[in-house]
């Protein structure tokens, strides 16, 4: 997967500033609450989920394009050395790790990003474990008529600046198409522009 210079070092540390803070960090707790074991982790970039996993995660299988993420994320990994780290992938389509091999996976504000994105939930459907789920936090289309026309129109930019980022993804109706079921769903909005805050957050299990 070739990742540019923008891709790899500089929109790394700017969504390290966005969504490494404290106010997105208790967005982001509730999705992570319930897993356990070895977690494949999508989008891992700068590690801002560390320090939010629960004890009872044993190892995170980390993947992102953005080789730099891991530099960025060391800071954190000295404050929060549990659980351990392992790297393994830069493509979340392509992964290379064994069939049923994680117990859990997780996404949070990942899965607008991937190119192949039916590609990577299928994948990720291949690795978790029977009885495992796939947590999520995730942006996407809003159900307000209104927004979703302005981001429809103001997607292009977005992905051009944002390292390929949706803003008309309907999470949930991805998810029943990949082939899974959605086993909790929780529909939200951030403050902000409205354009970027309309959240989805849950867990869903292969069907």
């Amino acid at each position: 997967m070739r990742v540019g210079f923008y891709e790899n070092q500089v929109l790394p540390r700017v969504i390290d500033v966005m969504c490494g803070n404290a106010a997105m960090a208790d967005v982001r707790r509730p999705a992570l609450a319930g897993l356990s074991g070895r977690v494949l982790e999508v989008g891992f970039g700068s590690g801002t989920n560390l320090g939010l996993y629960p004890t009872e995660v044993t190892e995170v299988l980390a993947v992102d394009p953005a080789v730099v993420g891991r530099t960025l994320a060391e800071k954190r990994r000295r404050r929060h050395p549990e659980p351990a780290i392992s790297y393994v992938g830069l493509d979340g389509a392509h992964i290379d790790l064994p069939d049923a091999s994680a117990d859990n996976a997780l996404s949070t504000w990942t899965l607008c990003t991937i190119p192949d994105v039916e590609g990577a939930l299928a994948e990720i459907r291949r690795i978790l474990r029977p009885g495992g789920a796939l947590h999520f936090v995730e942006h996407g289309l809003s159900d307000d008529s209104v927004v979703a026309r302005r981001q429809y129109r103001f997607e292009p930019v977005q992905k051009r600046f944002a390292g390929g980022c949706h803003l008309t993804r309907d999470i949930p109706e991805l998810l029943l198409t990949s082939g899974y079921r959605i086993h909790r769903l929780d529909r939200f909005q951030l403050a902000g522009p409205r354009i970027l805050s309309a959240m989805w957050a849950g867990a869903a299990v292969p069907a």
